[in-house]
């Protein structure tokens, strides 16, 4: 099947649109550019039509950038040389971000629809506002606050008392208790926030361990997005906080009393434990683990499947289990491989001189 950029069974979609509308979306001058043209969508460069407009980061696709039949390429002024003709070049000096303005141009955020569905369960005392949207089997608890213009997908679980800010979208089966979560905040499908921290007595007792009550909240702050299936521990007497604009892929585990600064970034299966905070503009590679109590610096970087044990400081890079420095891991790697290249070569020696 071909594939198809902005599927209308699936997408919204807007325009046309003339190109001076969509130099205006990056943010270029108008100036300059060729006659004004009616653009319907974008597309990759391997599929897009000349009413398309299309994009490139990296010049190791310059060669699908010279066969492509888009109308205009989004790319850094370092390749407009490649654009071939009939093409017209838009440049500019962040084009994800330029891409990202212009496909959001042609395919905006559905809007969300007044009013409660005929099957949701909503408390009485629960303050929704007039242009709120609640989807059905939606479960809303008492005491809490639903911000104007917030899209409730379906079979979505709100707990008393928990506050959701103004224009935030919360996918379908997630479930939301003791959280005050910010403005524009998304939360995708199957997330879970509020939830008991792990926390108990480790000496078990004849029947068990036991829990240790857990008082604390989550607090999201604005701009935050929380991908599919992850989950964010309530804190157990402090709170547990996701920084303004984060952002957490799927399957991610923030434990009880983590705290995240700004603009954070943490992939896929990656886990936080307990207490642990991170500085502004912290990168979490995927599937990294950090155990409990650590301070990782501000814009430190965290390998992928890295195993951090101790404090990480600000603005460095570390990768391994236990994870240690980036120059220091490759030096060791390199070490170890000269010296398994030696080994190999004394055999060979040794194996021709009983010859």
């Amino acid at each position: 099947m071909h594939p198809v950029a902005g599927d209308p069974r699936f997408f919204r979609r807007a325009g046309p649109f003339p190109l001076s509308r969509i130099a205006e979306t990056i943010g270029e001058p108008a100036e300059g550019l060729p006659e004004e043209r009616l653009f319907s969508g974008v597309a990759p460069l391997q599929t897009a039509s000349p009413e398309q407009v299309s994009f490139l980061t990296n010049r190791q696709y310059s060669a699908a950038l010279r066969e492509t039949r888009a109308g205009a390429v989004i790319l850094d002024p370092t390749l407009a040389h490649l654009v071939p003709a009939g093409t017209i070049a838009l440049v500019s000096k962040r084009p994800i971000l330029a891409w990202a303005q212009v496909a959001g141009l042609f395919h905006p955020l559905p809007p969300s629809t007044p009013g409660i569905h005929p099957t949701a369960v909503v408390d009485p005392s629960a303050r929704i506002a007039a242009d709120a949207e609640i989807g059905p089997l939606s479960v809303i608890g008492a005491a809490a606050e639903i911000g104007a213009r917030c899209r409730i997908g379906p079979l979505v679980s709100i707990g008393d008392g928990v506050v959701i800010g103004a224009d935030s979208r919360i996918g379908s089966h997630v479930s939301i208790s003791h959280s005050l979560i910010g403005e524009r905040v998304f939360i995708l499908p199957g997330a879970r926030l509020g939830q008991d921290g792990f926390g108990f007595d480790p000496t078990p007792t004849p029947t068990g361990f036991i829990t240790v009550p857990q008082l604390g909240r989550v607090v999201i702050e604005d701009d935050v997005e929380i991908g599919a299936n992850s989950m964010v521990d309530r804190g157990s007497a402090q709170d547990t906080v996701i920084g303004a604009g984060s952002r957490l892929d799927n399957a991610v585990q923030i434990a009880h009393n983590v705290r995240l600064g700004r603009c954070c970034v943490i992939v896929s299966q990656a886990g936080i434990s307990g207490s642990t905070t991170l500085g502004d503009y912290v990168t979490v590679a995927g599937q990294a683990g950090l155990t409990g109590h650590l301070h990782i610096g501000q814009g430190a970087r965290i390998g992928a499947q890295a195993g951090v044990m101790t404090d990480v400081a600000p603005r460095s890079s570390v990768v391994g289990s236990p994870a240690e420095p980036v120059r220091e891991f490759f030096r060791q790697v390199a070490f170890l491989r000269r010296m398994m290249r030696r080994e190999e070569a004394g055999k060979h020696e040794t194996g021709a001189g009983l010859g």
